[in-house]
């Protein structure tokens, strides 16, 4: 019994020495202490994936109200927060133009009728014909333009959100008022670029407001821009959301999620990544055959205690440093207290 004890108790110190004589190695190759730490093995899970960008809500259209014509304002129909139909009267403008290019337009109308029947005839010219019909079209063009420009009439249905002029004052550029579309709104979200495979057109999203709490709104991704931003790594998305309630309203903060499935990914305890001073890059730290290596790496969603590591950094098998991981640098002896 008690061979056996020395036994084993041999092999032991054997075993301590043997590690003991490797990290001394290690420290004196490297010139730091053996440092202690705890270790877990990498390795994938499946997750629920989603995304959650913050943004500021817009109509779906904007249009300023700015006639192609200056000039004095004769009538301004609607007043701020009427909501308007797709054809109402909105603005009048000086009519002196337009009463001038509609006595133009009429008189040429009946002059164009008459020479077009004696060209049928032969009793006029071709060229007759060609002039006389260049000047109708002429004052046609001319008539539109100008009953359009004066009778400015709503594009789509709407609220008024601005008025910048009052009847009688004289228009000169600035818009006399803006229509805002706010039974549809839309977000413009910036998704991080690790995202852009899996971001689909049609794809569903969720609104949430701090205004209403616990209540979501359904939307839709309806556009996905096709470039990455260089400086911010983000991609656009414009979102679709239909708002018949009208509780949402443009100017509105809110949160857009979205839920991209189940993967099966890469996760470690968020306490493990660190962040390198002066910048936005993340490391971790692994053990590599008793010397901690550092490893730059791309974090993705978090899921409560820890967080998902994008691309192919970081492998399962991999012994990801979880405790201790604040005193390395690459390169430091490791002695390992315990692994997970």
């Amino acid at each position: 019994m008690n061979i056996r004890f020395l036994t084993i108790a041999a092999a032991a110190t054997l075993l301590l020495a043997g590690c003991g004589q490797k990290q001394q190695k290690a420290a004196v190759r490297t010139g730091e202490r053996v440092e202690q730490v705890e270790t877990t093995v990498v390795t994938r899970s499946t997750v629920t994936r989603s995304l959650e960008v913050s943004s500021t809500l817009q109509g779906w259209q904007t249009m300023n109200i700015a006639p192609s014509l200056t000039g004095k304002i004769e009538h301004i129909y609607t007043e701020v927060g009427t909501r308007v139909r797709k054809g109402d009267m909105l603005v009048r403008m000086d009519r002196n133009q337009y009463n001038t290019a509609k006595l133009t337009y009429t008189n040429l109308k009946v002059e164009m009728e008459r020479v077009e029947a004696l060209h049928q005839s032969g009793a006029v010219s071709q060229q007759t014909y060609d002039q006389t019909k260049l000047s109708f079209d002429q004052a046609t063009e001319s008539y539109k333009f100008l009953e359009q420009n004066t009778f400015v009439k709503a594009q789509f249905d709407g609220v008024i959100s601005a008025k910048n002029y009052e009847d009688g004052e004289l228009y000169s550029g600035q818009p006399i008022l803006v229509l805002t579309q706010i039974g549809t709104l839309k977000a413009l979200i910036a998704v991080p670029e690790s995202y852009f495979p899996n971001v689909k057109q049609g794809m569903k999203v969720q609104i949430e407001s701090d205004i209403y709490p616990g209540e979501k709104f359904p939307a839709t991704i309806e556009v996905i821009y096709p470039t990455i931003d260089a400086s911010s790594h983000t991609f656009q998305v414009k979102v679709r959301i239909p708002n018949g309630s009208l509780k949402l309203r443009p100017g509105m903060y809110v949160h857009t999620r979205v839920e991209m499935g189940q993967v099966n990914a890469i996760t470690v305890p968020y306490e493990a990544v660190q962040k390198m001073t002066g910048s936005n890059d993340r490391y971790v730290f692994i053990n590599e055959d008793g010397v901690a290596r550092r490893i730059f790496v791309t974090v993705g969603a978090r899921y409560d205690a820890d967080v998902e590591i994008l691309g192919d950094a970081l492998k399962p098998g991999d012994r990801l440093v979880t405790v201790g991981q604040a005193k390395l640098v690459d390169g430091t002896a490791l002695n390992v207290v315990k692994e997970n």
